[in-house]
C-alpha cells in the first residue's frame, strides 16, 4: 500500500463506483422486465406493481430508478433506439450491397432479440409528454432515413428492384415488430424460420416468376 494510504478512504473510493455498477444493473433488469410486460399488455394495462413482480421486487423499489411509470416507458423506448441505432451502425460499417445490408440488418436485430430481450414496440408512445413524444419520433425519422437508404443503395446497385424505400421500411419494421409478438408460442421456432419466413415473402416475394 502506497505510503500514507488510508485503508477507510480507500474504500470509500471503491464504495461508490460498486454501488454505481450495481444501480445500474437493477436499473437495466427493470427496463428489460417493463419493455415485455407493456409490450404484451400495453402501457395502460401495465402496472409498476406487475413489472416489480416480475423481478421480485415490490412498485417501491422501481421508484427509486423511475419517478413514474410514464418516464419508465419513455426509458424503454430510448433503450430500444440506442440497440436499433447501434445495429445499423455496424451493419453501415460492414459495407457491401444494399440487398446485403438489410439482410444482416433484419438477422441481427432478430439476434439482438433474443440476446437482450425484446425492444419495446415503435408503432405508439402517444402515452408520453409531449416533448418526449417529439424526442422519440425525431430519433425514429433519423433512423428510418437510414434504413430507407439501404434499400436505395440495393436500387442504384441493381439488387433490390425499384420500389418506395419509406413505405418498405414501414412495411418491414411492422412485420418485424409483429411477427416476434405473434409468434411466440410457435413450437420449435428459431430466427432462421423467421428469416426465411421473411426472406420468401418480403425479399424474394411469394410469385413464381
Amino acid at each position: 500500500m502506497p505510503k500514507g494510504s488510508d485503508p477507510a478512504a480507500l474504500a470509500d473510493d471503491v464504495r461508490p463506483l460498486a454501488q454505481s455498477r450495481k444501480s445500474e444493473l437493477k436499473r437495466e433488469a427493470i427496463l428489460h422486465a417493463a419493455i415485455k410486460v407493456i409490450n404484451v399488455k400495453g402501457f395502460a394495462a401495465a402496472t409498476m406493481t406487475e413489472i416489480g413482480a416480475a423481478l421480485g421486487l415490490r412498485d417501491a423499489a422501481l421508484y427509486y430508478y423511475f419517478p413514474n411509470k410514464q418516464a419508465l416507458a419513455f426509458a424503454g423506448h430510448q433503450r430500444s433506439l440506442e440497440r436499433f441505432e447501434a445495429i445499423l451502425t455496424q451493419v453501415e460499417a460492414d459495407g457491401g450491397t444494399g440487398l446485403c445490408k438489410l439482410r444482416r440488418f433484419l438477422k441481427a436485430l432478430l439476434d439482438d432479440g433474443v440476446e437482450n430481450g425484446p425492444q419495446l414496440h415503435f408503432g405508439d408512445h402517444s402515452y408520453l409528454e409531449p416533448a418526449q413524444q417529439e424526442a422519440i419520433e425525431g430519433w425514429t425519422q433519423r433512423l428510418r432515413l437510414r434504413l430507407e437508404r439501404f434499400l436505395e443503395e440495393g436500387v442504384a446497385d441493381g439488387t433490390i428492384a425499384p420500389c418506395e424505400p419509406a413505405l418498405v421500411v414501414q412495411l418491414l419494421v411492422g412485420m418485424l415488430i409483429w411477427l416476434t409478438k405473434w409468434t411466440r408460442g410457435t413450437p420449435g421456432l428459431t430466427n432462421e424460420r423467421l428469416l426465411e419466413a421473411i426472406e420468401t415473402t418480403a425479399l424474394q416475394g411469394l410469385a413464381r416468376a
